[in-house]
């Protein structure tokens, strides 16, 4: 409420009591003037007792000074929040997910193996929750092949129930799809399962569990499982490469894992391109917003755009991948957000899907 809103309202309830307290003289006066004309000095002693309270009443109105001064203080004590968060940011947490994995190669097969099992995981200073996990990590660690590559994922179920790993938007054989009941058995607590294919279509691609898939992807288990092309495209060798995981399940609103002032900053110089893959494992959907700079949308679910086009938001609905380049051509820290406002922003500061992108000169 601005101070002259206040100050009106104020003025209302000021006239109010005043009314009530004085309204038998204000009769009496009018009866009198019905028969004669009235004392001045009664008059003005009237008016006086009226406009000065007595040393015995108590309550009374705030005056505008005083209001001012109120509004100043909450707006100074909401404003020393707000810039506590950002001066707190990038802050440092245990864990940190997305961690590419190294395979073994066992006669031309690229192995990967993935532990799932319960963890501790910090998602901002101080606060620490129960995650399910893949590698002690959320998002789980980050597979990186290639088109044609053969691979075989060896999953070790260490959870109180059984599991499954489904390849999101790989176009894989039936059997390799990891829906439970459906192509396979559920892996159940303390049993290992291998998954074993070749890759087929390149892009930016998701894996997590299709087994009670609410709860354990929202507690953490789904990763990136980045297929690069066999032709390299212009857009293939950028100069940073960033995947964001968006989640918004138990533990909060969080990219890959974090939520704001922990998350990472993308961080470039100027004239440098960006190449960020936008990957929605969450149940809502976020509208990415890009200040101070558009990005070039170049891929949805890892196939190519047809015609890239620019924006400066991006709205990511639950199982979407899509990838952009952004030219670095503006230099500063800008942020970076989702767009549902609750998501991102209180009256405490900013909070949840919050990042910034910091373009070095």
């Amino acid at each position: 409420m601005s101070d002259r809103s206040v100050l009106d309202v104020l003025d209302k309830k000021t006239s109010r009591r005043r009314f009530l307290r004085d309204g038998g003289v204000v009769a009496l006066v009018a009866g009198v003037a019905t028969a004669c004309k009235p004392d001045p000095s009664k008059a003005a002693a009237s008016a006086a007792a009226s406009a000065t309270p007595s040393s015995g009443q108590t309550g009374g109105t705030m005056g505008p000074h005083d209001t001012v001064a109120g509004a100043q203080a909450a707006a100074d004590a909401m404003d020393a929040m707000h810039e506590k968060g950002i001066k707190a940011f990038p802050a440092k947490t245990a864990g940190l997910g997305n961690q590419p994995l190294q395979p073994k190669i066992d006669k031309g097969v690229k192995v990967f193996e993935l532990t799932a099992k319960k963890i501790q995981w910090e998602t901002e200073p101080g606060k620490f929750v129960e995650a399910w996990a893949y590698n002690d990590q959320v998002p789980g660690p980050q597979i990186r092949v290639k088109e044609g590559d053969r691979v075989r994922i060896v999953v070790n179920n260490q959870l109180p129930e059984s599991t499954v790993v489904h390849f999101h938007g790989l176009e894989l054989p039936n059997d390799q799809d990891g829906v439970p009941f459906i192509t396979q058995p559920p892996i159940k607590p303390g049993q290992s399962y291998t998954y074993e294919f070749t890759v087929p279509n390149s892009g930016s691609h998701m894996y997590h569990s299709h087994h009670n898939a609410a709860k354990q992807v929202g507690l953490g288990l789904l990763g990136a499982f980045i297929v690069e092309p066999k032709e390299p495209t212009q857009y293939d060798h950028p100069d940073v490469d960033q995947v964001f995981v968006l989640n918004d399940g138990v533990h909060g609103y969080t990219f890959n894992g974090k939520s704001f002032p922990a998350t990472q900053p993308i961080v470039a110089k100027l004239g440098q391109k960006v190449r960020i893959r936008f990957m929605n494992e969450g149940m809502m959907i976020h509208p990415m917003h890009l200040h101070g700079m558009h990005m070039t949308v170049i891929a949805k679910d890892g196939w190519p755009a047809p015609a890239p086009w620019k924006c400066d938001t991006l709205n990511i609905a639950p199982g979407e991948r899509w990838d952009v380049i952004v030219n670095c051509t503006n230099p500063g820290t800008w942020a970076f957000h989702c767009h549902i406002l609750p998501h991102a922003e209180s009256e405490h500061g900013m909070f949840g899907m919050v990042t910034a992108l910091v373009v070095q000169k």
